[in-house]
């Protein structure tokens, strides 16, 4: 064996990060399986490769048996162990040099479609263990081409798949365009390593903020759900324990800059920012955000909300199609009712307990009305848009 090869190994553990002895491996099993194909030889062998002295040998591997020997190839009696050497006992391998004196040329072309093969395989193995860490995390692809029904995308090392149904309705993709995609799954299949990705995902949404919002890659905020009509609109919830962090304001950013930034990288895409609460009667009434609520009534045992809005706006709580009141509703893992002021008064649920009391002020009385919850509110500044119904039952879905 020439200098040449112990260089070419050299530097393909260099250039493709596969070590000296994974390669090794595979030309020892390339010969034996070259020996074994060019000499017609059934036998156990076992190949030597010396890269210091630059030589190649074969041994051929025999058990020892104590009289009878029914393969020849595999098996040696122990009386003939015993004259290669006396040391010889029952259930001993016999090695012995069966190296063919023109073991060159036709074992080294067997031996390089094996190895070329094994140096594919070792290079796969660290492509799908490199990706396969990354699952659930955002990275930045090239758009590279498409067919029929997936578009791929060159992640540099492997071209991941982004399926129709993860792409965003509303956007379209040039190729050589730069484009970040959320993994949703890394798959060993029989060709290498397969990565999917998605945009549509509410993990990206997730990502994207970590990335632009130091407070939340800090764990000074963190994003409890998200709800997610991609290309379109969505809705986070965000948390702090830290009384001098705004939450909603660091998501959002100055002038809204970082909302902005991650709205621009999603198409266009409108993102609501509310802050989350473990009382459902807030946490519903800022999900329904930009709306303004005049009450929440909870009920536990199916978990369900029913909302009572002003007149004026009920269609800006429920959204175009349903949208607003469909994404709170995923946000917030609650079935939410909405119902206007005007028909919540007249079946008798609002104000939920209003009852006279007499106070006593020297010798004048007066009446007050007294109810059972303040009223909870939320600015706006949407106009309202007509509806035909005017109240509107959702579910939660189970996927956050």
């Amino acid at each position: 064996m020439s200098s040449d090869l112990l260089d070419a190994l050299t530097a393909l553990e260099k250039q493709k990060g596969i070590s000296r002895e994974v390669l090794v491996d595979a030309i020892e099993a390339a010969l034996v399986t070259a020996y074994k194909r060019n000499f017609n030889q059934a036998q156990n062998v076992r190949v030597d490769l010396n890269l210091g002295v630059g030589t190649i040998k074969v041994y051929s591997r025999k058990d020892v048996v104590p009289e009878e020997v029914e393969e020849s190839l595999l098996q040696i009696s122990l009386e003939d162990a015993l004259l290669i050497n006396p040391a010889y006992e029952v259930g001993d391998i016999v090695e012995q040099e069966v190296t063919p004196r023109d073991f060159g040329r036709i074992a080294a072309q067997t031996a390089k479609q094996v190895v070329t093969q094994r140096v594919r395989e070792a290079e796969r193995g660290l492509i799908y263990e490199e990706y396969i860490d990354r699952e659930d995390d955002i990275v930045n692809g090239i758009v590279e081409r498409f067919d029929a029904r997936n578009l791929y995308v060159g992640l540099g090392k492997v071209e991941a798949v982004l399926p129709m149904t993860e792409q965003i309705v509303s956007e379209k993709y040039n190729p050589h365009e730069r484009i970040k995609v959320y993994i949703t799954k890394v798959e060993r299949t029989s060709r290498g390593p397969q990565v999917f990705v998605s945009r549509t995902h509410p993990g990206l949404l997730r990502r994207l903020f970590e990335m632009e919002v130091p407070e939340i890659f800090e764990g000074i905020v963190e994003i409890k759900s998200i709800a997610r009509e991609a290309g379109d609109r969505s809705k986070i919830s965000v948390f702090t324990t830290n009384d001098e962090v705004d939450p909603v304001g660091s998501c959002v950013g100055a002038r809204g800059a970082r909302v902005q930034s991650i709205s621009n990288e999603l198409n266009g895409e409108k993102v609501d920012i509310v802050e989350w609460s473990e009382d459902p009667v807030v946490f519903v009434a800022n999900a329904l955000s930009p709306s303004k609520v005049l009450d929440v009534q909870v009920k536990e045992e199916d978990r369900s909300t029913t909302v009572v809005v002003p007149d004026y706006q009920l269609s800006l709580a429920i959204g175009k199609r349903g949208q607003n009141a469909r994404l709170a509703a995923k946000l917030t893992g609650w079935k939410i009712d909405i119902k206007s002021e005007t028909d919540a008064r007249e079946l008798g649920i609002f104000p939920r307990i209003e009852e006279e009391v007499e106070v006593e002020h020297g010798d004048e009385s007066e009446q007050v009305d007294v109810y059972s919850d303040e009223e909870t509110t939320l600015d706006s500044t949407e106009e309202s848009e007509e509806i035909t119904s005017d109240s509107i039952d959702l579910y939660a879905d189970e996927h956050q």
